[in-house]
C-alpha cells in the first residue's frame, strides 16, 4: 500500500483591526501540526514569538497546555497532536489565531483551496502578501493606529522618540516574500525561539 502525499491547503491570513490590511497567502501541507502552523504564522507575518497564542474555532480553543486554569477547560484542546486538516476540512472554512493576549492581535485564517502537492515546491510557501506586520508591544490595533499617526506626521513632537523605539529599517508598507520563504526553509520554519 502506497501512502498518499498530504493535500496542500492554500490559506489566507488577515490581521484584523488595522487598515490598510496586513495579509499573507500561504500554501501549507494539510497534515501540518497546529504548533508548527503557529511557527509558520509567526515567520510569515513577521512576529517575534514573544507572547502567548492560541487557535480558535466554533468555541473551541487550541493551544499549548500548561498549568493555567484555561488549559483545564473542556473547551481547551492541547494542539501538539492536532493537524490543520483536523479543524479545516473544506474551502471557505475559517479559524482564528490570537497572538499576544495583551495586545490582542487577532488573525482570521480562511481555507481558500485544497490542492494537489507539486513535487518541485517546498512547503510551506508564502505565495503573496501585503504590508509589514506591526511592531511587537505597540498596544494592539488601537496603539498601532496611534503610532501610525505619529509615524506619518514628520512634524509630530513624538516622532523622533518613536523612530528611536522602532527598528530603523521598519517600513509599514514593506513585505519581503522572498526573505519569508528563505526563513520558512530553516529549522522551526524560521520562527524565533519563544513562547510555545
Amino acid at each position: 500500500m502506497m501512502l498518499q502525499a498530504p493535500k496542500i491547503y492554500q490559506v489566507k491570513i488577515t490581521l484584523n483591526g488595522i487598515e490598510p490590511t496586513v495579509w499573507r497567502e500561504l500554501r501549507i501541507p494539510s497534515d501540518l501540526f497546529l504548533h508548527d502552523f503557529h511557527k509558520v504564522i509567526q515567520t510569515t507575518m513577521g512576529w517575534e514569538n514573544g507572547h502567548l497564542h492560541q487557535f480558535m474555532k466554533n468555541g473551541r480553543i487550541f493551544g499549548f497546555a500548561d498549568d493555567e486554569p484555561e488549559s483545564r477547560s473542556d473547551k481547551f484542546m492541547d494542539y501538539t497532536s492536532i493537524r490543520v486538516m483536523d479543524i479545516l476540512k473544506k474551502d471557505g472554512e475559517t479559524i482564528r489565531y490570537l497572538y499576544d493576549f495583551g495586545d490582542y492581535w487577532m488573525h482570521e485564517i480562511i481555507l481558500e483551496a485544497i490542492l494537489e502537492p507539486d513535487a518541485d515546491v517546498y512547503y510551506p510557501i508564502c505565495i503573496d502578501g501585503a504590508r509589514n506586520c506591526p511592531p511587537e508591544d505597540c498596544g494592539g490595533p488601537p496603539g498601532y493606529q496611534e503610532m501610525m499617526k505619529i509615524f506619518n506626521h514628520p512634524g509630530h513632537p513624538d516622532r523622533e522618540m518613536l523612530l528611536e523605539w522602532l527598528d530603523e529599517e521598519w517600513e509599514p508598507e514593506e513585505f519581503d516574500r522572498e526573505l519569508v520563504n528563505d526563513l520558512l526553509m530553516d529549522d522551526d520554519f524560521g520562527c524565533l525561539p519563544g513562547m510555545e
